[in-house]
């Protein structure tokens, strides 16, 4: 995952994550204008990363901050260098972004080089504006709608990055079927879980605890107000599925039950934060430095630089390797016993910081609603999951409820 102009956003989400990173570039972040990759990084990370794949494919992913800022020319050149180092490899991208600053020009762009585009919306108006303005604090929802439909009528494939904070889990219903009838086929449910900052968090000039692996980190710091509740996580997704498989199978595409689907079917999850280990979702800062992962961007996971060292030698780097199999390992035997097991794998390791009933450290912050989630969702997964084998459309599970 690149980030072209690292933690640069123009917009100031309340709970936003990677932002406060701009704290380990203090001389890139100076007054002035936003970072933004260099040449010379970008064409390493293309012509590397290109290189490094054993398949027939090459997907980009461009994220930030807001990558929008990097401009249109530097996506021209991305595409340029993509084909100069293609091999004969399938390439593809997506683009996470706002859509505040995507105008007719950016999305005639992305429809004509079939990038995909996750459009970060968390609702209807009233509940993405509680935590999602710009700088000077105002509401964004409209201007991300209007990019919605803008990147529609160019015809980009859209998918919506839905965050479920302790504001939008309250609203299940009303956030989905705004979705449903706004015309969005396909949504991820990004759960916000953040920590007061520890020690380590302080030192660092962060304002927002690291995860739980990191050295220092061990007083337990309370919960953001923005975090969801596990429980209101378990419920928002379950409230979601009964309403969606009753009408919405086939029509509607929600990743969070795609994936489920998949464990239950013994496809695999599909996604990082599911898989048994992880490792292998590295990020490229726009400096070229290479972290372990997006939620692991701190010194004490920093691999190396693009333009000193190999690509594919720091993803199979023992520190790298030990990294995603620690994500298996060291699951508590609470997990290890769970009959959701197959379906969760723990979770993401940078929300393993509570403890089991029996005191074990290391149980997901989410567990409880995973639990709720998965034990309401388990009969209709299981019936799929049938027609699936099949070789039935699942969609028929909805005439027959």
């Amino acid at each position: 995952m690149a980030k072209p102009v690292g933690p640069a956003c123009n917009l100031r989400c309340t709970y936003c994550f990677y932002r406060e990173k701009k704290a380990f570039f203090p001389d890139t972040f100076a007054p002035g204008p936003n970072p933004r990759m260099s040449g010379e990084v970008l064409e390493a990370y293309i012509r590397e990363f290109i290189a490094a794949q054993p398949g027939p494919e090459a997907t980009f992913e461009w994220q930030g901050g807001e990558p929008a800022l990097a401009g249109l020319d530097f996506f021209c050149r991305a595409v340029q260098l993509q084909k100069k180092y293609g091999q004969g490899k399938r390439i593809s991208n997506s683009f996470q972004t706002n859509g505040t600053l995507l105008d007719d020009d950016w999305c005639a762009f992305l429809a004509r080089h079939h990038f995909l585009v996750g459009l970060s919306l968390d609702g209807p108006p009233a509940l993405h504006d509680v935590f999602r303005v710009d700088a000077g604090g105002n509401p964004t929802s409209e201007r991300v709608l209007s990019a919605f439909h803008r990147l529609r009528e160019h015809q980009v494939e859209v998918n919506v990055l839905a965050c479920v904070n302790a504001k939008t889990s309250q609203e299940p219903l009303e956030v989905y079927c705004f979705f449903r009838d706004q015309g969005v086929r396909f949504i991820q449910f990004i759960p916000i879980v953040e920590r007061m900052p520890d020690l380590k968090a302080k030192d660092l000039g962060l304002s927002l605890a690291g995860p739980p692996s990191l050295k220092g980190d061990n007083e337990k710091p309370a919960l953001m107000p923005w975090s969801v509740d596990p429980e209101d996580y378990g419920q928002f997704l379950a409230r979601i599925f009964e309403k969606w498989v009753g009408t919405d199978v086939g029509k509607v595409f929600v990743m969070n039950f795609e994936w489920t689907l998949g464990a239950f079917a013994g496809a695999g999850p599909g996604v990082c934060y599911l898989a048994p280990t992880c490792g292998r979702n590295l990020i490229l800062e726009h400096n070229g430095d290479v972290f372990s992962c997006d939620h692991f961007m701190y010194p004490d996971f920093r691999l190396g630089n693009i333009l000193t060292d190999n690509l594919a030698d720091m993803v199979d780097s023992a520190f790298q390797v030990h990294f995603g199999q620690t994500k298996k390992t060291a699951l508590p035997a609470t997990c290890l016993a769970c009959e959701f097991l197959f379906a969760c794998h723990g979770g993401c390791p940078k929300h393993r910081f509570a403890c089991t009933p029996k005191g074990e450290p290391g149980l997901n912050y989410l567990c409880q609603g995973f639990q709720l989630f998965y034990r309401a969702a388990a009969p209709a997964m299981e019936r799929m999951a049938e027609l699936l084998r099949q070789g039935v459309p699942v969609a028929k599970i909805t005439s027959s409820q």
